[in-house]
């Protein structure tokens, strides 16, 4: 593969008329392409996606990683999700924290690590519907992990540590600096730079190997891939693992890489006018673009004017109002009575729609509403376990201190990728973890801090609990139109996510943008609720413009009581939206690819 960095360059909308990938890298649409161009699947290519995506982009989605995934099977004509994120081990409560002095997860320690999820989800999704081996889909990894890569822009933006910093990495974690600062603390990686993860392709190496010996001995290539997620969980890669948090204090135990497991799931879905918008379950925020889009469903938006100062407005409530529902009600559902019938009920839509106010910010978090007359069976009661913890302060939740001069950390540690093939399978991912907690030495494993979007409050529906998923941030996306696959979509961008896909969504359904158009189109980002990351910083009242935006509406938005920032245009903490379109009428695929990333979309 030759090196190629679309950051920040205007292209054409992608197109293909037998398959198409679109993700962060080019790197990993290219090892997508290659897969379906040697005869794989829409799963098969995107685990190839995953795992290069794991090595290019290995500082926002490092393996292993969570992999919330939603699936396109064109056989059945069904959505299917799979929850791809990995537990809080057993001895993971609040208690232990809060005697360890911890008010919040911790970054820069193990005590942020979950139990890994990706390498669950792999195997399982090419057991189920993949035809190729991880041998097969990991070669090129593989390759290019040991060979090394050059450092593109968005790996060096976001790895662009100050000299402090970087020898404060080196001192608290020095394996992780002998991987991702190659031991060189004097100096920040740059672009350009070839970064070698030579640990991870021995890692990786090892696990085709295994799968190999079961092959040649005449088992199943799912025999084959069960075998390549024991090497990982119960033999020398969990040995590994366990033996690094025995020495170091933290909390991973045999017995809790044993026992997890993934599992496949229904998905969430909303309507708006002829689309049907599907999500993953409430263990991640995803609902949350459903829930906008039911708001905004009664309101006339293309009267408004696209990026006008009262579309913006009034768009930026309904997130509001979503977001101040998350806060209250969404959480791991095996955990959490989650009251989502109701939440996703177009009446329930209807309601909060009413308290959108014309030409005024709402200055705070909006209160929640009450979805409980919505949800069947409760007699508009909350019941059991449901959460009720949103309302900032008069509820029992501590209340937020806001940020004052610090910009939240929104997520520059994910990536995204999506896949569609000949057959019109599909595959939406959103995988993510970041290199800022102790990897383990010798494996190029990295086991993230996504910890740290839980609560340290037992009355957070997010609250800590040994076994619990956290609410996570990253959300893929698939949309159908007049009940027939029309789109696959997501992003990388913490708390922008969400906000980024109902953006795009609109730009294509409200106002019939091209798909690159509407992709590239600028962006703006409220802040007015808690950070799902540790410490959940909230500045009330806050949005964010890109430039160009600020320099339209930016002082009508004052004038309706904003606290107004300008960032740089096409700033990847706005989001790197990817998508992969298929035409209703001709069956023809159109990719589209976010400049504010190294994102790309290719077809045959």
């Amino acid at each position: 593969m030759e090196f190629f960095d679309p950051y920040h360059t205007q292209r054409p909308t992608a197109q293909g008329d037998q398959f198409m990938a679109a993700t962060s890298s080019t790197w990993a649409t290219e090892a997508a392409l290659e897969v379906m161009e040697q005869g794989g699947n829409a799963f098969d290519a995107a685990m190839a996606a995953l795992l290069m995506l794991n090595v290019t982009n290995c500082e926002a989605s490092s393996f292993p990683c969570i992999a919330p995934t939603l699936i396109y099977d064109a056989e059945s004509g069904n959505v299917y999700g799979y929850n791809g994120v990995g537990t809080a081990p057993a001895a993971a409560t609040i208690e232990r924290y809060k005697a360890k002095g911890f008010d919040t997860v911790p970054k820069l320690h193990l005590y942020s690590q979950l139990l890994p999820g990706s390498p669950d989800a792999m195997v399982a999704i090419l057991q189920k519907y993949g035809t190729m081996t991880f041998s097969e889909v990991s070669a090129e990894a593989i390759k290019v992990a040991r060979a090394g890569f050059p450092v593109g822009s968005i790996l060096a933006k976001n790895l662009n540590l100050s000299l402090i910093e970087r020898v404060g990495f080196s001192v608290l974690m020095p394996y992780n600096a002998k991987v991702y600062l190659r031991s060189e603390w004097w100096r920040p990686l740059h672009y350009g730079d070839r970064l070698v993860l030579e640990d991870l392709a021995a890692t990786w190496q090892a696990m085709a190997d295994t799968e190999q010996e079961v092959l040649a001995q005449g088992g199943t290539r799912e025999e084959g891939l069960q075998a390549v997620r024991d090497y990982f969980y119960e033999g020398p890669i969990a040995e590994q693992i366990v033996a690094h948090h025995q020495k170091k204090g933290g909390l991973i135990t045999r017995e809790d890489l044993a026992s997890y497991a993934g599992y496949w799931e229904e998905p969430l879905s909303g309507q708006y006018q002829d689309y049907t918008v599907f999500a993953n379950d409430t263990w991640c925020q995803g609902a949350v673009v459903p829930l906008t889009l039911q708001i905004l469903d009664g309101i006339d938006l293309k009267a408004l004017g696209h990026n006008s100062p009262a579309y913006v407005h009034t768009v930026t409530q309904a997130l509001e109002l979503a977001m101040a529902d998350r806060e209250a009600y969404m959480a791991d559902p095996k955990f959490v009575e989650v009251p989502i019938d109701g939440l996703l009920n177009p009446s329930y839509a209807a309601k909060r729609r009413e308290t959108i106010t014309p030409g005024q910010a709402f200055g705070r978090m909006p209160e929640a509403g009450n979805p409980y007359p919505y949800e069947p069976g409760r007699g508009g009661k909350p019941n059991g376990t449901a959460g009720m913890a949103a309302n900032l302060p008069e509820s029992g939740q501590k209340e937020l201190l806001a940020a004052t001069g610090d910009h939240l950390t929104l997520g520059k540690d994910t990536t995204y990728l999506t896949v569609v093939d000949q057959l019109g399978n599909a595959v939406s991912l959103t995988p993510s973890d970041f290199p800022e907690s102790p990897m383990i030495p010798g494996t190029g494993l990295t086991l993230g801090t996504r910890m740290t979007q839980f609560r340290l409050d037992p009355d957070h529906p997010a609250a800590l609990v040994p076994g619990k998923r956290p609410r996570i941030t990253p959300n893929p996306g698939m949309v159908f139109k007049n009940g027939k696959f029309y789109m696959s979509y997501g992003t990388p961008g913490g708390d922008m996510q969400t906000q980024a896909m109902v953006q795009v969504l609109l730009n294509l359904f409200v106002f019939e943008m091209d798909p690159q158009e509407a992709v590239a189109a600028p962006r703006f980002k409220t802040v007015n609720f808690p950070d799902s990351f540790a410490p959940h910083n909230y500045r009330p009242g806050t949005i964010e413009l890109e430039q160009t935006l600020y320099e339209r509406v930016g002082e009508d938005l004052k004038a309706m009581g904003y606290s107004v920032v300008a960032e740089d245009d096409w700033e990847n903490s706005f989001g790197g939206v990817c998508l992969i379109i298929k035409d209703p009428e001709t069956g023809r695929l159109l990719g589209a690819a976010d400049p504010r990333e190294g994102s790309w979309a290719e077809g045959r």
